[in-house]
């Protein structure tokens, strides 16, 4: 079973939202409640559903193969290795200290940026390093899925979650701000503490394949690290100020103004740098897509600065790619289970039967929706909007919307732990052939002491309305 393991996983879970679609009637909300009663799903429409999967977020499954080839030329430059070497000899009698480190920016990136996906781009290179340092490959996703997960939970200003949550709650990003850094710093602590006491915990048969994912020492022509440094940098710099929801968080319009005078900008009458550029959207309001760009000039420059042949720069592109290429089809396979809980909208119907069971606001219906909502729904957006509308016909004293918001977001990062409809995670347990039973193993205790802890948080501030 563990050959493949994410794969089958994936293919499991999709049977089982198909079965679903037979076994409960579906049902909308459009101001008001409506059943729909069944909307099955045929055995013709899986194929039909990987297509449309394909066709709506296939841009994320090139972003992941374009990352493979980005790893392909860096291996190539010869200093990668170097690179890792050097930080691995920082830290040596403190590696828990690099661990903390990474986990705290991957998660403070998330919180602030919303760089759950852009993220990926980084998570081979700390795979290695994390292996380097004589930690496993649970470990190793701990460190990358859990501290982006982490930094989801505790969103302050991220757009795919924060902002969104406030656009649809008709609250402030502000509101309860204080509540999502608690929850992201005591979020941090869990996870830190509970990497560090059971992260060198191996089961050698399982680590067997480590060196695998440990680039071998090579020399080229150029050897010095620094100018792989400043690419990653640069590259992660831009990261940062292009996910930022400068406008809709912090109402600042000074990167739309800038692009608008670049795109605007006319020689003898022809606006030369908006031809040039193409369409392009201002620091801000970026996508994967723009990412995929930069990758590929980050990849050209590394060409150029350690002397690659073209010959031995496609070579290498495609070999890292390939790598990549079962994390690639798992992002349609996952986002194809997106296309079945939309098209035959069932879980509503889940949701009216739980948040029918008591009366007013509570926090624990409420908490319960909100995870089945994570776990049906692998884009935050589809999981608020698969509920929020309906939720909020419900409890319509707006002085719970805060709360609202703070435990859809952190309880959607939640089940995104351990959910097979998780995108950050079933890649990751495919590039590092680690078994989903041995992940749940590893996690479980770290879940269930931050499912307690995001609950009492949620009992405080709902008597403190």
């Amino acid at each position: 079973m563990k050959k493949h393991n994410a794969f089958k996983v994936i293919l499991i879970t999709l049977a089982a939202f198909l079965l679903l679609t037979w076994i409960i009637p579906s049902a909308i909300f459009q101001s008001t409640y409506q059943e729909q009663g069944q909307i099955q799903m045929g055995l013709f429409d899986i194929l039909s559903y990987q297509t449309t999967a394909l066709s709506y977020f296939g841009q994320l499954s090139l972003f992941i193969l374009i990352i493979g080839g980005f790893y392909g030329i860096v291996n190539k430059t010869g200093v990668y290795r170097k690179l890792l070497d050097a930080i691995a000899k920082k830290f040596k009698g403190k590696e828990w200290l690099a661990l903390t480190i990474i986990m705290v920016l991957f998660a403070v990136l998330t919180s602030v940026c919303g760089l759950e996906l852009g993220l990926l781009i980084f998570f081979p290179f700390v795979f290695s390093l994390v292996l380097m340092l004589g930690y496993s490959k649970l470990a190793a996703v701990a460190v990358t899925v859990g501290s982006t997960l982490v930094g989801v939970m505790g969103s302050t200003f991220a757009s795919s979650t924060a902002v969104t949550l406030a656009q649809y709650l008709s609250t402030k990003v502000f509101d309860d701000i204080w509540a999502k850094v608690i929850i992201l710093v005591i979020g941090l602590a869990i996870l830190i503490l509970n990497v560090v006491k059971f992260g060198k915990k191996e089961n050698k048969k399982a680590e067997a394949d480590k060196d695998e994912y440990i680039p071998v020492a090579t020399r080229g022509k150029m050897t010095k690290v620094w100018p792989l440094v400043v690419v990653l940098d640069v590259v992660l710099l831009i990261m940062i100020l292009s996910f930022i929801s400068w406008g809709d968080a912090f109402e600042l319009t000074i990167f739309q103004d800038a692009k608008d005078a670049v795109v605007g900008f006319k020689l003898f009458d022809f606006e030369i740098f908006g031809k040039l550029l193409g369409t392009i959207n201002a620091f801000g309001l970026w996508s994967i897509g723009e990412l995929c760009t930069v990758l590929f000039v980050a990849m050209i420059a590394l060409k150029f600065i350690y002397k690659i042949k073209f010959n031995d720069a496609i070579d290498a592109f495609v070999a890292g790619a390939k790598k990549a290429l079962l994390p690639a089809v798992l992002v349609i396979l996952i986002y194809s289970g997106l296309v079945i809980t939309t098209y035959h909208p069932f879980q509503l119907t889940i949701y009216k039967f739980i948040l029918g069971m008591t009366k007013g606001f509570n926090v624990f219906t409420v908490g319960l929706v909100g995870l089945l909502a994570g776990f049906f729904n692998v884009d935050p957006t589809y999981a608020f909007q698969s509920v929020i509308p309906y939720l909020t016909s419900l409890v319509t004293n707006t002085k719970f919307y805060p709360l609202i918001a703070v435990m859809f977001q952190s309880l959607y990062a939640t089940i995104m732990l351990v959910a097979p409809t998780s995108v950050v995670l079933m890649i990751s347990l495919a590039y590092l052939k680690v078994p989903y039973k041995d992940w749940i193993k590893y996690i479980w205790k770290l879940l269930l002491e931050i499912l307690v802890v995001l609950f009492i948080i949620f009992t405080v501030l709902m008597l403190m309305i």
